[in-house]
């Protein structure tokens, strides 16, 4: 797979303390992205899913993974086998996207339907730079939204989690 970077501890990707997975490769290209230098899909290095795994699972205190990226739809084979490693010890999974969760739902590839359904949340939508606030708990732009993924592929529409 293709990474941009590692970070261990992190505590602005999800409650806890998290892995953070961030890939290579967007689609979105979001003016003000904070990750430019993750858009273009042959950059940074390229690590095994097993490379990824052992890093993720160096730090005991570990309380889940953050896919994000450049965007994690982008590269769901490699994702997905990664949210897998996660749960086999135990750790909740978290997603960022450009995509929203009906396209990714609806629209997305089968390796896009299946990392959507791996995970315990989503925080879709394209980051927009009219709407930045640095006062939302997990997301950058207003538009975003904090997806509880099981709930919703129950629901069969998002359900939202409230700040």
């Amino acid at each position: 797979m293709r990474i941009f970077g590692l970070v261990q501890d992190s505590i602005v990707d999800g409650p806890g303390f998290r892995f953070a997975c961030f890939v290579q490769g967007c689609p979105h290209r979001c003016p003000g992205c904070h990750n430019p230098d993750s858009h273009d899909p042959g950059g940074g290095r390229v690590m095994t899913v097993e490379d990824v795994t052992w890093e993720m699972l160096k730090n005991p205190l570990t309380d889940g993974l953050t896919l994000t990226g450049g965007d994690p739809f982008a590269q769901p084979e490699d994702c997905l086998a990664l949210a897998h490693a996660a749960r086999e010890h135990g750790l909740n999974v978290w997603a960022y996207s450009g995509w929203t969760f009906e396209y990714l739902r609806d629209q997305g590839s089968e390796g896009q339907k299946a990392l959507l359904a791996a995970l315990d949340v989503l925080i879709d939508g394209p980051f927009i730079l009219e709407q930045r606030s640095l006062a939302l708990p997990w997301r950058g732009s207003r538009n975003q939204r904090v997806i509880d993924v099981p709930a919703s592929l129950a629901a069969g529409e998002a359900v939202v989690i409230p700040d």
